[in-house]
């Protein structure tokens, strides 16, 4: 009988462990990497920008932000920033790195400028690819950032930058709205509580050329992504061109307003199978153009209806 008993107690504790492992939730890891600004004015702006992301980011559930700032933002402290995170990190975690400040381009090499060595996308492409996580996300909002772009494209790995080539060198604007899509309710366009990465970028770029047109200026940045490890991004992902459907999956905040902090594992678990009903509604779109349009429309009304429901419960 002590024997039974034994063995029952280690695999009840086992299944409890067991249990346990597979509720918890996927974590986020953001980092923010503010490098130099060369003058003190741009040093003030790029280390403002990076603690107004850090601040938006923080709000988000499971959110593990880390802020490399000034002195901090060197290369040494990002390889050991990464390093330490490839560590942590799960595959079915996400992951995000936010890059602020000038970069340069020689015509070979891209490189953000850092206290000390400057670090070139070569280099950071290798560190991030010794991130287990599986969804990653870069978004270069440094100038010249273009050029890093077929660098760092890889399967699973959405991929941004302010500038559309390693040509254009002006400190872009690009930073200052993908923070304000954070918080400003008009970047969540779908109206469902959260702002997706292809939101944000959406937002940031629509932001950017209205403050050049507004200004009477000539646009000196003009921003692109990709998301299907295409070294050739796109200024306006779409189903046309196959890009957007991952970006549109990275959320990067979850229900924001008082209202919205959902923290009872069932309201978690309605939450979730509402992203994935809207990822499967995105998926369906890119899809339709194989599909016959009736069949098309039979999934994509069972889907909607679902959504419908799923919604209703949350709201209960």
């Amino acid at each position: 009988m002590a024997l039974a008993e034994t063995v029952g107690r280690g695999m009840k504790a086992c299944l409890i462990l067991l249990l346990t492992c597979v509720s918890l939730p996927a974590a986020n890891y953001f980092v923010t990497v503010a490098g130099l600004g060369g003058e003190p004015e741009y040093d003030t702006q790029f280390a403002k920008w990076a603690q107004d992301l850090e601040r938006e980011l923080k709000t988000g559930p499971d959110a593990r932000v880390i802020t490399l700032s000034g002195a901090a933002a060197s290369k040494r402290q990002i390889e050991q920033t990464i390093n330490t995170l490839a560590g942590e990190a799960a595959a079915s975690d996400t992951f995000a790195l936010f890059l602020i400040g000038h970069g340069t381009f020689d015509g070979t090499d891209y490189k953000i400028n850092l206290p000390g060595p400057d670090m070139t996308a070569d280099e950071l492409a290798k560190l991030l690819n010794r991130i287990p996580a599986k969804r990653q996300l870069v978004v270069n909002m440094t100038s010249c950032s273009g050029a890093s772009l077929p660098i760092l494209a890889k399967k699973d790995r959405v991929v941004m930058a302010a500038t559309k080539s390693g040509t254009e060198k002006n400190a872009p604007v690009f930073a200052r709205y993908w923070v304000d899509a954070l918080h400003d309710p008009g970047a969540d366009t779908d109206k469902n509580g959260s702002v997706s990465a292809l939101e944000a970028f959406r937002y940031a770029d629509r932001k950017t050329t209205a403050y050049f047109e507004e200004e009477k200026l000539l646009a000196t940045e003009h921003a692109l992504m990709t998301d299907t490890a295409s070294t050739t991004g796109v200024r306006d992902p779409k189903p046309e061109n196959g890009q957007g459907l991952l970006a549109a999956s990275f959320i990067l905040i979850r229900q924001r307003g008082d209202g919205a902090r959902i923290v009872l594992p069932e309201k978690q678990r309605l939450v979730g199978k509402k992203e994935e009903l809207e990822a499967k509604i995105d998926r369906l779109k890119y899809e339709k153009a194989a599909m016959e349009e009736t069949e098309y429309k039979r999934q994509l009304t069972a889907l909607l209806l679902e959504l419908a429901r799923t919604q209703a419960e949350i709201d209960r």
